[in-house]
């Protein structure tokens, strides 16, 4: 099992990167949110790894820090969901909002990541809600949605965010972000353009 890799970032597209290492240029399928954060091209770099072994191919997939390889393994747990789903997955959110989503029981913000059909994120939110708190997930994102949530305008913006139709996930992120002593209406136009940048 090859966990890690150091060496010369050599090569990078819109999905993978290679990486040599000794001599052997080592190929990971890796996240957006990994890519996004790459050094420049023959410059080190390392990445923790996780590879999937089936019968007509060896993958080593790549991630910048141990949240998202957490996060990659839970998912990849779920029955129905393989390695393209749980990188599409981790490109579409941090790992922290995936595991916010699973514990605040909101599948439907799931479905925005690409081959993410409601009944899958059902299914992945019951097989994970019991197991979130095994990832080391970001504080700040965590306290900020409960605080959203514990004040009155905060869970009063948030119940009309929902209203409007976007998830409880979304809405307690967002708000969570803002001034909880700020007026409810205020809360709600500030956080609809959080939203609208993609949280």
């Amino acid at each position: 099992m090859i966990a890690s890799l150091r060496g010369k970032l050599i090569y990078t597209d819109e999905n993978s990167v290679i990486i040599e290492c000794g001599g052997v240029g080592y190929k990971c399928v890796a996240t957006k949110n990994t890519l996004y954060n790459l050094p420049k091209l023959n410059s080190e770099i390392f990445l923790y790894t996780h590879m999937v072994v089936r019968e007509d191919a060896m993958d080593l997939y790549g991630f910048s820090d141990l949240e998202e390889l957490s996060a990659f393994k839970l998912l990849i747990s779920v029955s129905g969901v393989g390695a393209k789903i749980g990188i599409a997955l981790l490109s579409q959110f941090t790992a922290s909002q995936i595991m916010l989503y699973i514990g605040a029981n909101d599948p439907k913000s799931l479905t925005a990541a690409s081959g993410v059909g409601l009944k899958l994120a059902q299914r992945i939110v019951l097989e994970l809600k019991d197991k979130v708190g095994s990832v080391s997930i970001n504080s700040n994102e965590i306290n900020a949605t409960q605080r959203a949530n514990e004040s009155n305008t905060g869970s009063e913006a948030v119940a009309a965010l929902v209203a409007l139709g976007y998830s409880k996930g979304e809405a307690s992120l967002a708000v969570g972000r803002l001034d909880g002593n700020l007026p409810t209406d205020q809360l709600i136009k500030q956080a609809l353009k959080i939203i609208s940048r993609g949280l």
